[in-house]
Formats: structure tokens, sequence, C-alpha cells
């Protein structure tokens, strides 16, 4: 069951949310080809602790991993759709360059991610992109109180087949408050109506990962994980906060 917020905790969760969308702007500005991906975990932990906050990734086990996680945020090229390790590999032109930050400020974690071409990309990736992120502002729509989890993964799921794309069905989204991760798992792919009923107070990390192949995914053994096929994957995220008034994205820019 999700842990609810009152309005003072989601004010605090925005705070963090202001902070992490500051720091992912300025990493997305960076992606171009000639740019070893370390950069973007170089700059992100320095722009992090400029601004008095945490990189809530660096040192955090999840609980299907054994081994903790080394860096501050994620990067993920081409068919890898998550937790990609930033490291040596230098960006090259039409890559797409998926980047996940969390934050921890003030006691309260917060998640967000985009997706990025380098240079010049296809037009079929940046169809994916725009479906990708899409799919985001569709969810974000259905986060209102009275609609459902399901809600949000049919609205996901809907955008990516009319595009003619995949969802990645093994990978959610999830509740975030206290902790980087919390119940409830929001799922990509959903029935209308159907799944645990939104409520004023819930906070969800929700985050369409859309892929142009089948979406069966794979893990590899530094744990990120990439399209089976190895076809181009996309990623959004926000951390969305569900109000009497409708959603409130807190870590919109």
């Amino acid at each position: 069951m999700a842990s609810l917020k009152t309005s003072a905790e989601i004010g605090a969760m925005a705070e963090a949310g202001r902070r992490l969308a500051e720091v992912l702007s300025l990493l997305a500005a960076e992606v171009r080809p000639g740019v070893a991906t370390m950069h973007f975990e170089e700059l992100g932990r320095k722009l992090i602790r400029e601004r008095g906050a945490e990189p809530a990734f660096l040192g955090y086990r999840p609980h299907w991993s054994e081994r903790s996680y080394p860096y501050a945020l994620c990067v993920s090229l081409n068919d890898t759709v998550v937790h990609g390790r930033p490291g040596a590999y230098v960006i090259r032109e039409g890559d797409l360059v998926k980047l996940d930050l969390g934050v921890k400020y003030g006691g309260w974690y917060v998640d967000a991610a985009c997706t990025v071409g380098a240079g010049r990309i296809t037009p079929e990736a940046q169809k994916l992109i725009t479906a990708t992120k899409t799919a985001l502002e569709r969810a974000i729509e259905e986060t209102r109180p009275g609609r459902t989890l399901g809600d949000i993964g049919w609205a996901i799921e809907q955008v990516a087949r009319r595009a003619g794309f995949s969802v990645a069905r093994s990978l959610t989204g999830h509740g975030i408050g206290r902790e980087l991760h919390e119940e409830p798992s929001v799922l990509n792919v959903g029935r209308r109506g159907k799944g645990e009923e939104l409520t004023p107070g819930m906070v969800l990390a929700i985050e369409p990962m859309i892929v142009a192949g089948q979406g069966e995914v794979k893990e590899r053994k530094d744990e990120s994980v990439a399209t089976a096929d190895g076809s181009l994957a996309a990623h959004f995220e926000h951390t969305v906060a569900i109000t009497k008034q409708g959603p409130r994205i807190l870590t919109a820019p």
C-alpha cells in the first residue's frame, strides 16, 4: 500500500525535485558526440552537492541486487533501457543517451529521467523519443484522484502501440518518498479502471520505457538492462504527487 504524504511533505519533495530538475537539465545540455559518459557522473555529483543535496543512487542497493550501485546516475545508451553505468565510452553521432537521476534532499527522495539524441539521429529514433515523452505526459494526465494504476499503464501502452512500438513490460515505476523505492509498483501496461485507486497524498515515480522492438529485455552482468533483440529504447520519468486538484509534477524544470 502506498505511503500517503501531507501537503507540507509534498512541498518538501518539490524542493528536492526542483534541485533535481536543475541538475538533469544541465546534464542533458551536455549530451553531444565526443563526450565520455563518465563526464555526466562527475558533473552530476558536483551539481547535486552544490545544491545541498545528495545523489540518491550512489551506494544504493535495491532489493533485487546483491551489489550497491557505485555511481550517482545511470547513463544508458541505445539498446540499454535502464541502469547503464557511466564510464570511458565516448558518445557518437546518433546515439540515444538516457540519463536517470535520483536526489535526496531534506530526507526526501525524488527521481527523474530523460532521453537525448546526440547530434543528428534517425527519424525512427526521434519518433521513439517523442512517443516515450508523450506516453509520460498522457500517464501524468491520468494521475488524479479516482483513477487507478491501471489507467496509468493503459495510457502508456496505448501511446506505444499507436506509434508502432512496444513497452518494456517487466520494468516499472514505483512509489517514492522517504525511501527511493516504495509501494506501489507502477506498471507501464494496464487496463482501464483496474488496480489500486489513486488517492491524494500518493507520490509516484512514473517512468515509461518504450522500445522499438518486441519489448523483451535481458539483464547484463553489470546489472544494466537491455532490449533482448538489440532494438533502441527510450526512457522518460517524473516524480508526480496526486493532489485533490490533480497531478503535481515535482521534478518539472
